[in-house]
């Protein structure tokens, strides 16, 4: 009986061994102290001709290069707690570090000789690229860098600032970080039609090999806050910024794709002239390509179903029959003058297809696709596109009644 309790501590005694082995511990853990928590990066075209100049001087320059300025959006102690004292005014929760060059890594590495902690960009949130600098240098080449670094997160969002990137990463408030901050509009989506579908770094890079245009969520900075404006309209070929659309724009490309999640239409009643606000709770849209020999036509069906959210008519039942068709009648009017608009300036002023129509004409006329693909853009622009809105009040609220 000794023998064998003997003979069970001994195995135990091993297994334990055996099991410290596999405790490697955190060999690779990294203090957090000791890092620069990359949070947001900011990319723009540096004008500044002296800056240009001492570079020159300093350093090796691509001659056929444009000067861009990398910042990089870091959190700062504050927001870790270790830097949070007693009876001292609060600082703020972030820190921007900027640096210029010709190529990027070279910029992120001469960050190196300003601060004296390493960049760790594993929680980078967001990439803002300059309008100069988007409409200057091919995108695919702004971001290889990006695609490329493995510490770079793929699901990074893409916007693009009207203006300098850079302010967009400023906050007047000390506890808000900018970066965080415009994640946090992005989700806004689902309640307005002014705000596009997120575009991560990983969808980027398809968008960016297809050659097909594609759109790109604006933002801006006016009067020291940052506000989400309409979208960037990136040429595929080019690969450049070409143009932008503003936020009516953009509710009209929403109700095309059919990508909305909520939002609202703003009308009046044709009676009385006073402000209805319908409340999008579905949005449904159908683009069916017809082919007929050579011919080619797109029809759009869009759907929707919500409630009136708020409104100012003070004669007759809100319930009423009479009422509820004015209030459809006048919200689809809108839409369909949304969608209208936005058709005409990709086909008449951009000659550009980002609602996908090309796409729907790929997925059911491949072969008659493998023809026109090529030179997309320009068929789209002189092809017939017929609309059908049908948008239906099923929910008043919690008032019947106006009187």
């Amino acid at each position: 009986m000794k023998q064998r309790h003997k003979d069970v501590r001994l195995l135990f005694r091993f297994l334990s061994f055996l099991l410290l082995l596999t405790l490697t511990g955190c060999w690779s853990s990294r203090e957090i102290e000791d890092l620069g928590l990359v949070v947001g990066i900011a990319l723009d075209l540096e004008k500044d001709k002296s800056l240009e100049e001492a570079l020159e001087r300093n350093e090796n320059r691509y001659p056929d290069k444009a000067l861009m300025t990398i910042t990089n959006q870091l959190v700062t102690s504050q927001t870790t707690g270790a830097g949070k004292k007693e009876g001292k005014p609060q600082q703020k929760a972030y820190n921007n570090v900027s640096e210029s060059g010709d190529a990027i890594l070279p910029v992120l590495r001469d960050m190196i000789l300003r601060s004296d902690k390493r960049a760790f960009a594993q929680h980078s949130k967001v990439i803002v690229i300059g309008e100069d600098l988007a409409r200057t240098v091919n995108l695919q080449q702004i971001l290889d860098f990006f695609l490329r670094e493995q510490e770079i997160r793929p699901s990074s969002i893409i916007l693009i600032a009207k203006n300098r990137a850079s302010k967009t990463l400023e906050s007047k408030e000390p506890s808000v970080i900018p970066a965080l901050h415009l994640i946090q509009i992005s989700k806004g989506q689902e309640r307005t039609t002014k705000i596009l579908p997120t575009m991560p770094l990983a969808k980027l890079n398809g968008k960016l090999h297809s050659e097909s245009s594609f759109l790109l969520q604006n933002v801006s900075m006016k009067d020291g806050e940052v506000k989400f404006a309409g979208a960037s309209l990136i040429d595929g070929k080019a690969k450049k910024l070409r143009g932008f659309f503003n936020e009516k724009d953009l509710e009209g490309i929403t109700w095309v794709t059919g990508e909305g999640k909520g939002g609202l239409v703003k009308t009046r009643d044709e009676k009385t002239g006073q402000p209805i606000i319908y409340e999008i709770e579905s949005m449904k849209s159908k683009i069916r390509p017809h082919v007929d020999g050579n011919n080619i036509s797109f029809e759009v069906k869009i759907s929707s179903e919500g409630r009136i959210a708020e409104n100012w008519v003070v004669s007759g039942e809100l319930s009423e029959n009479e009422f509820l068709k004015r209030a459809e009648k006048v919200s689809k009017k809108e839409v369909e003058q949304l969608v209208k608009n936005v058709l005409d300036k990709t086909q008449q002023e951009y000659h550009v297809d980002v609602l996908g129509f090309g796409n729907r004409l790929r997925i059911e006329y491949p072969k008659v696709w493998e023809k026109v693909k090529k030179d997309w853009d320009q068929t789209f622009s002189k092809i017939p596109i017929k609309y059908n809105v049908k948008l239906t009040i099923k929910d008043y609220g919690t008032s019947v009644s106006n009187k």
